[in-house]
């Protein structure tokens, strides 16, 4: 599928509230999908040009009513297969992050926002570089990470991986929670996002207490 510009993107967009679920522009989120209005979203998302799907952070108001939070990130749907009992795996390409003006009353059983692009347009473009990286900084202090946690992943791929590819893919496989990888996801450029990314992993290594997690 071509790149899509920012003529292309709709002002009104079905969306996603899935807690802890990140999507990032450039980058590829699999989803699994198995309730009945999301089915919904999806039978009508194919129908349309651009196949976007805006992924956002729910959270609980003050009356107990399900928020949204105002940034989150489109993906265009890029690969999905049914299974026999009639559930979809799904891909979605991170296209935009975009910002929430307001909920679309309608008749749809999913929840749909118009929203507002501008302040994202680089996430159009090409891949962020960000030269500060210290990849001799974040190694180790990944591999305390994730045996600390219990994690595994393919170290030689992450070693290789373009800047952004890392960084992007580190926000959203860690197990941070819904705020962090709120905060993830609003970060302005790559720089802040690895800065806060080193952020959660120290403070996560600390115990969150100031106190050094042993290994």
């Amino acid at each position: 599928m071509p790149m899509l510009q920012a003529a292309d993107l709709p002002d009104v967009i079905p969306v996603f509230p899935l807690p802890g679920a990140l999507l990032l522009p450039r980058a590829r989120l699999p989803l699994h999908i198995f309730e009945p209005r999301y089915l919904a979203m999806l039978d009508d998302c194919l129908k349309t040009q651009t196949r976007l799907i805006g992924m956002i952070q729910p959270y609980e108001g003050r009356d107990g009513k399900s928020c949204l939070h105002k940034i989150g990130c489109a993906g265009r749907l890029t690969a999905f297969s049914e299974t026999e009992d009639g559930r979809y795996m799904i891909t979605l390409s991170g296209v935009s992050r975009f910002r929430v003006i307001e909920e679309v009353e309608g008749f749809t059983p999913y929840r749909r926002t118009r929203v507002d692009w501008s302040g994202f347009e680089a996430d159009l473009g090409a891949p962020e570089r960000d030269p500060e990286l210290d990849r001799g900084r974040l190694m180790p202090l990944l591999e305390r990470f994730f045996s600390v946690r219990g994690l595994s992943t393919d170290w030689d791929a992450l070693k290789e991986a373009e800047d952004e590819l890392l960084v992007n893919s580190l926000s959203m496989l860690c197990p941070f929670d819904p705020e962090e990888r709120q905060a993830l996801l609003e970060a302005p450029s790559l720089s802040t996002r690895r800065e806060t990314l080193f952020t959660l992993i120290e403070y996560a290594l600390r115990g969150g207490d100031g106190e050094e997690v042993m290994q």
